[in-house]
């Protein structure tokens, strides 16, 4: 290990306080510690020299900031090693921070063990690491929101890696439950990667039957089967340059993955009933809620392109596992209701956030927004009360008459189907926003998904919907 007292700290803070709570820590420890008061004059000292071992850099200050700092910290020194300091958990704080080369970041207020074990951590990684090569971020706008919400440590994980893997063209596989956010982490390394200008496809394989999927993905010649009218431009081809996000893979036919590893491989597709090859330049980011290591062994998934895709591996964590996050999602989910419903909507009240505590949910962050989003509607006020939550969660939904409360589990009756279940929500919703049919809709058939033990079969026919109906409305 690194002797602390033969090392120099440069803590670089706006607020006095912060500056000596953490010399505080930092000296009792041994480290030398020299303090900057603003970004500018962090920078200036940086470039002043000599180099300090490690840096703590808060990110918002009055003047230059703490990512323009860093930026400015990394182009006088690449491999100068900095810690951010934020009192912002947001997934933009996370991603920015890794993808302009921070080595790690600290959450306030500061818990000292962990402020040491941070530093220790910092300090020594940079006697092991001289030999790194320069980190080289991607340039891309920042006007955008992530959509992924949450500051648990599981997600701050999540977010490093988002930030490590943008910088290349490498294949990642998203893996989690359904409702976790995989699409949204692939959005996300897309927009900050060196293809955010060019498109972004996502395609459910599990939406699409076996026998179009080939044809959607690579598309096909006219002629080459029957209904084959005119000359189609597959997925692939549309994506060239760009990135394509193969939604629950594990669903695709081993032919179809054959053609998927040649894409990988040789990057070409042929299109179904094509003679010749085209040359595609396409970045592969793919998602599964399936055990593909299991499904490898049973022969039902090729080994070969399990390596290809499994690159690096991003384990989106159930919701349940970072409650700490519930409160945000909200916050989040009522903000862009807001913004886009018209809604009065601005709160919860404790004990529902207390219900929220105790909830496993199954559906994870897709079916608190649908809770969320329904008991907007249903609310009168500027808040969202027990009673107009789900029955499963200790409310209840009133008939369209006002009379006694109906429990959403009345709505999956056996002789109800999802067209009927909306007819009765329909005279409930429309004075209110006929818009949050849809994510009625859904949010019903995925609670019937749920209730039926993940047999699509069952609930098909228990809702009245086709195969290919119920895999839309549960994608």
């Amino acid at each position: 290990m690194t002797d602390p007292t033969s090392t120099t700290i440069l803590l670089i803070d706006d607020d006095a306080e912060v500056r000596y709570s953490l010399t505080r820590v930092l000296t009792t420890q041994g480290y030398k510690v020299i303090e900057a008061d603003s970004g500018e004059s962090g920078v200036a000292a940086v470039k002043k020299g000599p180099a300090p071992d490690l840096i703590f850099l808060d990110i918002r200050m009055g003047g230059m900031g703490g990512i323009e700092a860093l930026q400015h910290i990394r182009s006088t020194n690449p491999k100068q090693l900095v810690i951010l300091m934020t009192a912002f958990g947001t997934a933009q704080t996370a991603i920015e921070a890794m993808k302009y080369g921070a080595f790690d970041y600290i959450m306030k207020p500061f818990d000292p063990a962990k402020v040491l074990s941070l530093a220790a951590k910092g300090v020594q990684a940079r006697a092991d690491m001289q030999a790194v090569g320069d980190y080289k971020p991607t340039v891309n706008p920042d006007d955008y929101r992530e959509g992924i919400v949450g500051s648990a440590p599981v997600m701050q994980e999540v977010f490093k890696v988002i930030g490590q893997v943008t910088a290349s063209d490498v294949t990642v596989m998203i893996t989690g439950e359904s409702g976790t956010g995989k699409e949204l982490v692939a959005r996300s390394i897309w927009k900050h990667s060196h293809r955010a200008n060019k498109p972004f496809i996502a395609v459910n394989c599990a939406a699409i039957p076996d026998n179009l999927i080939e044809s959607e993905l690579f598309g096909h010649e006219k002629g080459s089967f029957t209904g084959a009218t005119v000359q189609r431009t597959g997925k692939f081809e549309l994506c060239d340059g760009g990135t394509i996000f193969l939604d629950e893979i594990g669903d695709m036919a081993l032919a179809t993955q054959t053609k998927i590893l040649r894409v990988l491989q040789q990057g070409e597709i042929q299109r179904v009933g094509g003679t010749g090859t085209l040359k595609v330049d396409v970045r592969i980011l793919a998602a599964t809620n399936k055990d593909l290591e299991g499904m490898v062994k049973a022969k039902t998934f090729r080994e070969d392109l399990y390596y290809r895709l499994n690159v690096v591996r991003i384990k989106m964590p159930p919701l349940r596992e970072r409650q700490s996050d519930i409160p945000q999602i909200v916050d989040f989910c009522l903000q862009n209701l807001a913004k886009e419903k018209k809604t009065r909507v601005s709160k919860v009240s404790p004990e529902v956030h207390a219900l929220f505590a105790k909830h496993n949910w199954p559906g994870n962050v897709r079916e608190l927004e649908n809770v969320i989003y329904r008991s907007a509607v249903i609310a009168q006020g500027d808040a969202i009360l027990v009673k107009d939550l789900p029955a499963d969660l200790g409310g209840s939904v009133l008939d369209a008459g006002g009379a006694a409360p109906v429990a959403i589990k009345s709505l999956t009756a056996p002789e109800l189907t999802v067209e009927t279940a909306l007819d009765f929500l329909h005279l409930e919703l429309s004075a209110s926003d006929e818009l949050m049919l849809p994510v009625v809709q859904k949010g019903l058939a995925q609670r019937t998904f749920t209730a039926l033990g993940h047999d699509e079969a069952a609930t098909a026919k228990r809702l009245g919907l086709t195969k290919p109906a119920l895999k839309k409305l549960l994608s």
